[in-house]
């Protein structure tokens, strides 16, 4: 069983002023993976220290995956790439790359997204756009790669059947 975190980066949702719509929809497109369970779900406001401890706090819990929406765009208090970087043991560029190229095919604005992808521990963490119908586009590119990936990271037995070094 994969356990999941979904966190939610919003000032007015943290405030209870916005009623979080992309988190729902993680739950909602990751439901129908029967191998996952949506472990933790969090809303917190645009506040570095606030990502950080609760990124921290879950991949010390095990998590395999965490999945950020919101706080990755231009706006000054958009800083969830920062939160994710100052956690994070090693960047994974890959994701980050193939989520904007996909995303880039449907809009110019997607090259706006600052949103990286990372591991802690075993513990990958991925931002993906505050928006609902981003949000599901981004899913439909990570969904075919995510299982390897996390049985990868969990060493899972069998794991390095098929796998090249790149």
């Amino acid at each position: 069983m994969m356990n999941i975190g979904i966190l939610t980066i919003s000032d007015r949702g943290a405030r209870g002023e916005y009623e979080d719509r992309s988190g729902p929809v993680i739950a909602e497109v990751l439901a129908a993976e029967t191998t996952w369970a949506v472990a933790e779900r969090a809303i917190v406001p645009d506040e570095m220290e606030a990502i950080a401890a609760t990124l921290r706090h879950w991949c010390d819990r095990g998590l395999n995956l965490i999945l950020t929406t919101g706080g990755t765009g231009f706006a000054p208090r958009d800083i969830t790439p920062e939160a994710t970087r100052s956690v994070i043991e090693r960047e994974t560029p890959g994701i980050a790359e193939a989520l904007r190229a996909e995303s880039l095919k449907i809009t110019r604005h997607a090259m706006l997204s600052r949103g990286v992808a990372g591991i802690r521990q075993r513990t990958l963490i991925i931002n993906l756009p505050g928006s609902p119908k981003a949000v599901r586009e981004n899913l439909a590119v990570l969904l075919p790669v995510l299982p390897h990936a996390l049985e990868l990271l969990a060493d899972a037995p069998g794991s390095e059947q098929g796998h090249r070094s790149v």
